[in-house]
């Protein structure tokens, strides 16, 4: 499992948004709304003009490594002998499923759920097909 916290693998950088640029306003946004001690809801609701699809991407990475963070706080409690299923409660068990290895939804441990998962959700943010790092110039 330690390597599902391998900072240099899962803990993304913090994007470096190109100042004047539309993701660069967003960013800054986000980040003032964050730290004002403001209703969380009204800090993640989409500002009026601005593209959704922008403002979801600007937290993605952040949210990935606030995810992360605390999971760290459970790994080491959580093993394969310990955690033998990932599940949601008695009542629901999460299976996994990519159509390269796992063709059918599969049980696996926690821990072995969770490495494939966070890979799974990094190789989705470094996809420039759905997450493009050069976006237009902000609006005036």
């Amino acid at each position: 499992l330690k390597q599902v916290f391998n900072k240099d693998k899962t803990f993304r950088p913090k994007r470096k948004f190109e100042p004047g640029t539309q993701r660069f306003e967003l960013h800054k946004r986000a980040q003032a709304s964050l730290n004002s001690g403001v209703d969380l809801k009204a800090a993640v609701q989409l500002p009026s003009g601005e593209d959704q699809n922008d403002w979801v991407a600007v937290h993605v990475v952040d949210f990935f490594n606030r995810i992360n963070l605390i999971y760290g706080t459970i790994c080491e409690f959580c093993t394969e002998r310990t955690c033998p299923v990932m599940s949601g409660g008695p009542k629901y068990e999460y299976r996994w499923q990519d159509d390269f290895k796992y063709k059918k939804p599969t049980a696996l441990p926690a821990p072995q759920y969770m490495n494939l998962l966070m890979d799974w959700i990094e190789v989705q943010i470094n996809n420039e097909d759905i997450f493009p790092t050069s976006v237009g110039k902000c609006k005036e």
